[in-house]
């Protein structure tokens, strides 16, 4: 079995489950925060629709620098609807899907950094970015949602198990 093979049964349950908590983002609540040091519903939705994309830009290239010295800063339009959201991300989850499907193992050995203003903020075997900043952080970020929905009283969809809105796996 290949690591691309181990890896995308988790990266298709995730992502399915992500899908349903973005389809209960509230179009009237993208501004909403919890707290004011908070991210707002939208920025915070934004940011989920968007970590599926950091899959291809990971296998293809060697590193990625979110604040170049002397250039822009790593910035994506924040999304304006739900419906929005849902279609980036599945265009984001397709591409990663693709990506993760084409890369052998030789390529998820590879080393990739992650950089910040030209400064190294870490190198990791590209599998090893992928299940940390891919998959595990949009399960953090989706978990961030969940709290969201529920202190707006919005039903949680189930996760890993039933919730108090859905009874279902």
């Amino acid at each position: 079995m290949t690591i691309s093979e181990v890896l995308l049964p988790e990266f298709d349950q995730e992502m399915a489950t992500t899908r349903k908590v973005i389809e209960r983002i509230d179009d009237g609540a993208l501004d909403w925060k919890p707290h004011e040091k908070s991210m707002s519903m939208g920025d915070l939705a934004t940011h989920l629709v968007n970590i599926p994309s950091w899959t291809g830009m990971t296998i293809k290239t060697d590193s990625f620098d979110v604040s170049p010295p002397g250039g822009e800063a790593f910035h994506i339009p924040p999304v304006t609807s739900r419906k929005e959201a849902l279609e980036m991300f599945d265009k984001n989850v397709a591409e990663a899907r693709a990506a993760i499907a084409g890369a052998g193992d030789d390529v998820w050995v590879q080393p990739w950094s992650l950089l910040a203003g030209g400064q190294v903020a870490f190198t990791m075997p590209k599998a090893a970015v992928m299940r940390g900043f891919v998959l595990s952080h949009g399960i953090h970020h989706r978990g961030q949602m969940s709290v969201y929905l529920r202190l707006r009283d919005i039903p949680v969809p189930s996760i890993y198990g039933p919730t108090a809105d859905d009874s279902g796996m």
